[in-house]
């Protein structure tokens, strides 16, 4: 098997995981509520671990774009869908780079589903109510300290697949030109992914710096957990 069918396998299996979580929550009203609730908090102390980021006239559309449709609250089930949709063609449309973005992106927000998942289910009610402290303690509770691992290992890779995607020849005129038969096929939610991307990184001018800080931090904030400190969470 090819490296493009690869990719896209474990592309398909993990669409099938964030199906099976979200179809989960959604059939507990209450579990679905603690898990929206986590994940606004969640994306608001992100937003403010890396506010300097967020407004950095060089990195900010970059510390945007993984806030938002990588590591947030976004629903991304659209663009699921627009995946899946494409996933038969995909090792044709496109290169190894783009396909390494889209697959990681999946397993990340795959991953992600199941730790909220798991992370809603401790909190229950008090998923409303959140501070530092509640969630950190649940956040020890529900454990998985190699899934976290993977989780940063996971934003690192997919900046250095766009670091990579912004460096071939023509790929912005390409995605630009896509734009109108994305969405006449009705891809448009993949199309403005790949292309948000794209733009992000081509404004960093190098990814190294953002990546170092972005990754830097939350392993940080992870071994800080591990270890009792909660003071790193800012809330």
């Amino acid at each position: 098997m090819t490296e493009p069918q690869l990719i896209v396998e474990r592309l398909l299996h993990h669409l099938d995981r964030a199906a099976a979580l979200r179809a989960a929550a959604a059939d507990s009203p209450k579990l679905e509520e603690s898990r929206q609730l986590l994940r606004v908090w969640q994306a608001a102390r992100l937003a403010r671990t890396h506010a300097d980021l967020l407004a950095s006239p060089r990195m900010g559309l970059a510390a945007a774009f993984f806030l938002s449709d990588l590591y947030g609250a976004e629903d991304l089930t659209k663009l699921d869908a627009n995946v899946r949709r494409i996933a038969p063609t995909m090792k044709r449309l496109l290169p190894v780079a783009g396909l390494q973005i889209v697959g990681e992106a999946i397993e990340l927000e795959a991953l992600s589903e199941e730790l909220d998942f798991a992370m809603a289910k401790v909190l229950g009610a008090e998923a409303g109510k959140l501070t530092g402290t509640s969630y950190a303690d649940a956040y020890r509770k529900v454990d998985r300290r190699a899934d976290r691992e993977r989780q940063i290992s996971l934003i690192e890779n997919l900046g250095r697949a766009l670091d990579r995607l912004v460096h071939q020849p023509f790929v912005g005129t390409t995605l630009s030109m896509m734009r109108w038969p994305a969405y006449v096929a009705g891809l448009s939610e993949l199309q403005d992914f790949l292309q948000r991307g794209y733009e992000a990184f081509v404004k960093l001018g190098g990814a190294d710096e953002f990546l170092a800080l972005v990754v830097g931090r939350e392993r940080a904030l992870l071994n800080a957990l591990f270890a009792g400190n909660d003071t790193l969470l800012g809330a």
